[in-house]
């Protein structure tokens, strides 16, 4: 589905991209890395006692127009608009979370994109954990370093896509998928269940991330971290300090 205002240009000036626009690898790994180093993860809507729209034109509107972030249906939307504007073939996959304690359902939306003969996961919504460039699927069983951080892709016993995290030298699975693609509707209930669940960590409490060239901004409740190559920084962040900090650090504009 194809939002009827979307604006190449406008949501390239949004993310800070003045390259030319192709959709060749090296290009698409640009656009995603800066879309991420400009669009946080965060869930004030949801904070807020919102329901979160996933109509096209609604997203784009939010993240491009007001200058807000989202979480995975809409800063993997905005990117998967761009993807269509660019003629980069790609479908919408359902990820199960396996950052819990328990067995989750598939909730999360990732991106499989068609580039140069083969398959590319793109995800830009996973908030402090996820992928900073995209990862080819046919590169299995690797450890593909990105910052910090590595990933890995496998296959699961039951012959799903894994994502794993390794970090000094130990894994963590992030989430498994397969290939069947799925459309805005299928995420319907998902986004219903993160966005008004009392149980859901998004409605449990307040997150923004913003990656960053060398690390990540968090915003976790009123506990505000830089991660650098320098370390980490922490400090708390009072009710009346948070709209500047939104601003300032995570280049958010509350006011609209």
């Amino acid at each position: 589905m194809k939002a009827e205002n979307f604006d190449l240009q406008a949501y390239f000036n949004r993310i800070g991209y003045g390259r030319y626009s192709v959709g060749d690898p090296a290009t698409l790994r640009e656009i995603m890395r800066c879309q991420l180093f400009s669009v946080p993860f965060e869930n004030l809507d949801v904070q807020a006692g919102k329901v979160i729209s996933l109509k096209p034109e609604e997203i784009f509107s939010k993240i491009v127009e007001r200058k807000r972030g989202g979480y995975c249906y809409e800063v993997n939307g905005v990117f998967a608009m761009a993807l269509g504007e660019l003629g980069v073939p790609y479908r919408f996959v359902a990820a199960r979370p396996m950052t819990y304690s328990v067995r989750r359902p598939r909730t999360h939306m990732a991106i499989v994109a068609n580039m140069e003969g083969g398959e590319w996961l793109f995800d830009l919504g996973f908030g402090s954990y996820g992928i900073r460039e995209p990862l080819d699927l046919g590169r299995l069983d690797r450890d593909i370093p990105q910052g910090a951080s590595a990933f890995r892709l496998t296959r699961s016993a039951e012959g799903e896509y894994l994502l794993q995290r390794v970090c000094e030298g130990k894994r963590s699975n992030l989430y498994e998928f397969n290939l069947s693609p799925q459309e805005w509707v299928d995420f319907e209930p998902a986004n219903y269940l993160n966005s008004t669940h009392p149980d859901s960590i998004f409605v449990r409490s307040l997150m923004v991330v913003l990656q960053t060239p060398t690390g990540k901004k968090v915003l976790h409740g009123d506990r505000f971290r830089v991660v650098s190559e320098g370390g980490t920084v922490e400090r708390s962040v009072g009710p009346d300090a948070l709209p500047s900090l939104l601003e300032q650090e995570f280049l958010l504009d509350v006011r609209m």
